[in-house]
């Protein structure tokens, strides 16, 4: 992970179809096209960021969690009082699909902004099949616009909803047979993935949904040993998910696991920092044993409100002790391999898609380096400029 090709003063030819045809030098692509326009930018050049775990079609933000964890309370007791994800939960369900997805435009916008050109976005937030259906929908309407492209990710399983508390096994077989159906014939998401943690769903739990998702054509993901250790992190790998994510809990048996699996790591930096735990998930020994590991923001109303990948990246080396070259790889290739997009999106490379982001920087290690301000100046989607400054005001509707 940190073998990062890096070209100076290098040229990227772009087709008529959005995809990079050749990377070189000027005079080299300028050989293999001479009649093409010519667009030149000073700063460096890189691959659209791939944010690969969000749940960004929510309703209002929880500005009384992060109070009350300002005095003290934990993330479990602020969800056993009826906040964290329940309370989203409550506000969704109140609202209709056009409303979820006016709410979602300036947040796409933002991640643009902050130089994503792929998003991951899961649903989760209904725990009722109507409410969660109009969450997919409303990413199925956004994407109709491609700014940015998303990832459509349905997470049922995201916790027992208020009333199904005396019964998570029923709530599990709504989710498999009446939701996934569903879901399949909706046609809108990609994946399905699940909260397996200590208090919300079991191991036994996450593979019934998980093995059921299988059988209906959708790959999988997984919330896995976030808070509490709970052997999600095998499970994922057993199973052949694209990715284990949070992992802040993991085990050593569970870094091995991962080791000799396809399953990338998504670690979330910017959620342990903004719930004020102490600890990060131990991406530095992932690394080190071969673990592929990717960073997102999971940007969410509740624990990890933040929209910028390269802010993530400066977690990546200040508190995970990731080198610099290591958290690029991060948040562009294996980003794209958390979302089953490794062969398409990720670098600049031919045959891939013309993602690119030019950040205002003379060193490519500038992007994790100066954080709080936004060094992204121009932002290209299929080759197509997409900055928001850039968009007209109509964009998104």
């Amino acid at each position: 992970m940190a073998d990062l090709d890096v070209v100076q003063r290098g040229s990227v030819l772009i087709g008529d179809n959005g995809l990079i045809e050749a990377v070189g030098s000027f005079k080299e692509l300028r050989s293999l096209k001479p009649d093409a326009e010519i667009q030149e930018v000073d700063g460096v050049l890189f691959p659209g960021f791939v944010d690969c775990h969000t749940h960004a079609v929510f309703g209002a933000a929880r500005l009384a969690d992060h109070e009350r964890r300002a005095r003290g309370i934990s993330y479990k007791e602020i969800a056993a009082a009826g906040g964290g994800i329940l309370a989203s939960v409550n506000d969704v369900r109140g609202r209709d699909e056009s409303q979820l997805l006016e709410l979602m435009k300036p947040r796409l916008a933002a991640l643009v902004a902050n130089g994503t050109t792929t998003v991951e976005v899961k649903s989760g937030y209904g725990l009722e099949l109507a409410a969660e259906l109009a969450q997919l929908e409303a990413v199925r309407r956004a994407s109709l616009v491609g700014l940015p492209s998303l990832v459509p990710t349905f997470l049922g399983a995201h916790e027992v909803p208020p009333e199904a508390r005396a019964d998570p096994d029923g709530y599990v077989s709504t989710v498999v047979d009446e939701m996934l159906p569903a879901v399949q014939q909706q046609g809108v998401a990609r994946f399905c993935d699940v909260f397996c943690e200590p208090g919300v769903f079991t191991i036994e739990q996450s593979r019934r949904v998980l093995e059921a998702a299988q059988r209906h054509g959708l790959g999988l993901k997984l919330h896995a040993d976030e808070i509490d250790y709970s052997g999600g992190a095998q499970l994922a790998a057993e199973l052949g998910a694209v990715s284990a994510d949070h992992l802040a809990a993991v085990s050593e048996s569970g870094i091995e696991v991962l080791s000799g699996s396809s399953t990338i790591a998504v670690l979330l930096p910017g959620t342990m920092l903004f719930l004020g735990s102490s600890s990060q998930a131990p991406a530095r020994r992932m690394v080190d044993a071969g673990v592929a590991v990717a960073l997102a923001t999971d940007f969410n109303p509740g624990s990890s409100p933040g929209l910028s990948l390269p802010l993530m990246a400066t977690l990546g080396v200040s508190q995970m002790r990731l080198l610099p070259a290591e958290t690029i790889i991060a948040i562009t290739v294996n980003g794209a391999a958390a979302v089953g997009e490794a062969h398409a999106r990720g670098q600049i490379a031919p045959g891939f898609r013309a993602d690119l982001v030019l950040a205002s920087a003379r060193d490519w290690r500038e992007l994790p380096y100066w954080y709080g301000t936004n060094l992204i100046s121009e932002v290209w989607i299929e080759g197509a400029a997409c900055h928001p400054r850039q968009w007209p005001v109509n964009c998104l509707g």
